[in-house]
């Protein structure tokens, strides 16, 4: 009697509606699983159509082209011998559920539906689909004629089941089912099921990686088994980047996994293992077994088949492996470079327009790009056909093969520094000796002529001429000459965007890439319509503190030295003119705060969920080895007051990588106002009250944050406030 089965599940980069695309993607899975001797191969969630289809899965089209697909897949010779599971939306009695569907030899075994919705973060299943609630219940599900006609059925189980062949015990579970707190898989272990399967679309965020790989090996440590872990890798449309990681373990171990980040679209990841390892685990932990003893069952759909062969005696199985985690740095290298590959082919576009300023922002991002071009060549010369033609496709140039990754940026990455009388020689050259070290294709501009052409139409009509606060200006006339550098900076941004590869005899045009970082957005840093206005921003969801780590981790990786000069240098938006030939502004002078206490601020108003007087009471200790109460109490104001005045600017913010919990990405993360009372009378007060009361507790210091204790000023203030 056989005892050992080999188990696939498939990482793949599916887009939403590309039925074409994600078909082929899912037969080459089933074929990579076949050659590596499995039986069973299970894929990621909604593969057939990819998950972010939101509202399209409102249309009927959405739902008959994912059967027409899923005729085609059980009709391919490929198939057969194999139990494949496949995810695709189903109507059940006029109600949408995001399902699983499993086949065998041409005949449908299951359909099973999800059972707990994700409604948080980025997600918002329960827009669309319904959770089945009937605990082990079934029902018939009619099929469409197409597929009965075809396989002669009729009617085919729907809902909470199981299926069992002759050796095993197979289970599903969906995404959230393992996040959640009353997950199926226990109750689906008790109950005799041995194999689980989890089909998820999880996305990357920095320092998550570990939450689903401890949560899959939980599920098995406390009640045996082998968990099947099969996630998306890739961006399919939305702002997140799916994050791979897909694995399989086996009674609280890792076996096997998938890279977390790759250009590969199809990645199958197996492992072989003793059916009687998970029997001997279960039976050793006696409370299980009583437990189990009692345990309601599920519906089980009995099939004639082995996942085992009769002689395997001579298999190898599968050992336990350690999980080696990527860095923050190393996820930034990766994670949105990989997302960057994904939107460039996927645009039709020819490359990427950057205005390069030479601070850390925009560095940052040039240099993504750059970590974008390694990766394509690496995966170029390890042989991978699909990468390759997309490289030709995009370039135009059927015969073209990228030899160096300098080589291929300066044909994909256009880099421009546009420059005015108040930028310092320093930057434009930090900015030059960048762009020598990567290869981009790199311009030079000065921009003074259009600045005082678009002055020059205000002060014909008006006859006034605004001057900068240091030649005397007010706070409304100093902000509005800096906004009018930025905002040309973005026009002129698409116009070389558009014609740059005609410049260059190349066919189609460039995607403008923006460099505002997840704090500046949060706290309203940056002019609207400006260079923060873009077609993409790969580092949107970043923090400042991560960037920075980020570029250390690069100088020495990419050996990029002039990295560090830019790392050194003060963050200036360079828009008021120099003192002497030196910076005469910095961005957390003009903020009123440090980089490192605007990230305090964005994780506790979102992930701690606190507002203005929450936020006071948890600094107030957080930081009393640096700052009074009072001055506490100052510094949470002055960041909601900017919060509140500048929270409009979200509603048009460039679609980013999401990669922090504390992004204020207004389209479906996090989702606020835009319009608040900017004083919080109320709020503030409440705060008052509590500083009047405050008895002085004598602590060290528990904050990781640097602080400025410098007042802000009306100037800094008008800054912060009103730039629109």
């Amino acid at each position: 009697m056989g005892r050992k089965v080999t188990l696939a599940c498939a990482t793949l980069n599916q887009w939403a509606l590309d039925f074409d695309g994600n078909r082929e993607r899912i037969l080459e899975s089933i074929l990579e699983a076949k050659d590596l001797g499995a039986t069973f191969r299970t894929g990621p969630e909604l593969e057939i159509c990819g998950y972010s289809c939101e509202d399209h899965f409102y249309e009927s089209d959405t739902f008959l082209h994912c059967w027409e697909v899923l005729l085609e897949l059980l009709t391919a010779p490929l198939c057969k011998d194999m139990i494949i599971d496949v995810g695709m939306p189903v109507m059940h009695k006029n109600v949408a559920y995001n399902c699983r569907v499993v086949f065998l030899n041409q005949k449908i075994l299951v359909i099973r539906p999800k059972m707990r919705m994700c409604d948080d973060g980025n997600y918002r299943e329960s827009r669309w689909f319904s959770a089945w609630s009937k605990v082990r219940q079934t029902e018939d599900y009619f099929l469409p004629r197409m597929i009965s006609k075809f396989t002669g059925q009729t009617t085919v189980p729907f809902g909470d089941a199981v299926i069992s062949t002759r050796d095993t015990c197979i289970g599903f579970e969906i995404c959230e089912e393992l996040w959640s707190p009353a997950s199926t898989h226990i109750s689906m272990a008790l109950d005799g099921v041995e194999i689980i399967c989890n089909s998820s679309g999880s996305y990357a965020e920095l320092r998550k990686a570990y939450v689903s790989v401890e949560l899959v090996k939980s599920a098995t440590l406390k009640a045996g088994g082998c968990y099947i872990f099969s996630n998306m890798r890739g961006c399919d449309g939305q702002r997140v980047y799916f994050g791979g990681c897909s694995c399989i373990a086996l009674n609280g171990s890792i076996l096997s996994r998938a890279k977390q980040f790759s250009l590969q679209d199809v990645e199958v990841t197996a492992a072989t293992i003793d059916l009687e390892d998970i029997r001997a685990y279960r039976n050793q932990i006696r409370s299980f077994a009583h437990l189990a003893a009692q345990s309601p069952s599920y519906p089980r759909v009995v099939i004639d088949f082995s996942l085992s062969l009769e002689q395997d005696a001579t298999l190898p199985i599968a050992s336990s492996i350690e999980w080696a985690y990527l860095k923050p740095e190393e996820e930034i290298a990766k994670g949105p470079a990989c997302w960057l590959w994904d939107y460039l082919r996927r645009s039709g576009q020819g490359g990427f327009f950057l205005p390069l300023s030479g601070g850390v922002d925009s560095s940052s991002v040039a240099i993504i790009v750059f970590s974008m071009c390694r990766m394509v060549v690496d995966t170029v010369q390890r042989g991978d056909t699909t990468v390759l033609s997309d490289v030709r496709r995009l370039l135009g140039d059927p015969e073209y093969t990228p030899r160096t990754p300098s080589d291929l940026c300066n044909r994909i990455l256009v880099t421009c520094y546009m420059g005015t009388e108040n930028s310092s020689k320093e930057t434009k050259q930090r900015a030059a000796a960048l762009a020598a070290s990567i290869g981009s294709y790199h311009m030079h501009i000065v921009i003074d002529k259009a600045i005082t052409a678009i002055i020059e139409i205000f002060s014909g009509v008006t006859g006034l001429f605004p001057k900068f606060a240091v030649n005397g200006g007010c706070p409304r006339q100093n902000v509005a000459l800096q906004n009018i550098q930025a905002r040309l900076r973005m026009v002129l941004s698409y116009l070389f965007a558009q014609l740059m590869l005609w410049a260059r005899n190349r066919p189609g045009g460039l995607l403008v890439l923006g460099s505002a970082n997840v704090d500046e957005a949060l706290r309203g840093y940056m002019t609207k319509y400006d260079c923060s206005s873009a077609d993409i921003n790969p580092i949107g969801g970043i923090s400042k503190t991560d960037l920075r780590r980020f570029l250390n981790y690069a100088k020495a990786q990419f050996n990029i030295p002039v990295i560090g000069d830019i790392v050194d240098a003060p963050p200036t938006a360079e828009l008021e003119p120099l003192q002497d030939g030196r910076l005469a502004q910095t961005d957390e002078e003009d903020m009123g705060m440090t980089y490192a206490e605007l990230s305090q601020f964005g994780k506790l108003r979102k992930i701690e969920k606190c507002g203005p007087f929450s936020m006071y009471c948890k600094l107030v200790q957080t930081w009393s080895g640096s700052c009074s109460p009072r001055e506490v109490a100052e510094k949470v104001k002055h960041f909601f007051r900017c919060y509140a005045i500048n929270r409009h600017k979200m509603t048009v913010l460039t679609p980013a990588y999401h990669a922090e919990k504390y992004s204020p990405d207004d389209n479906r993360y996090d989702h606020r106002p835009f319009l608040y009372r900017a004083n919080w009378s109320w709020q503030f007060r409440a705060i008052d009250k509590q500083l009047e009361q405050h008895v002085p507790v004598k602590r060290s210091n528990t904050g990781n944050v640097t602080h400025s204790n410098k007042k802000v000023d009306n100037s800094s203030r008008m800054r912060a406030g009103i730039t629109v």
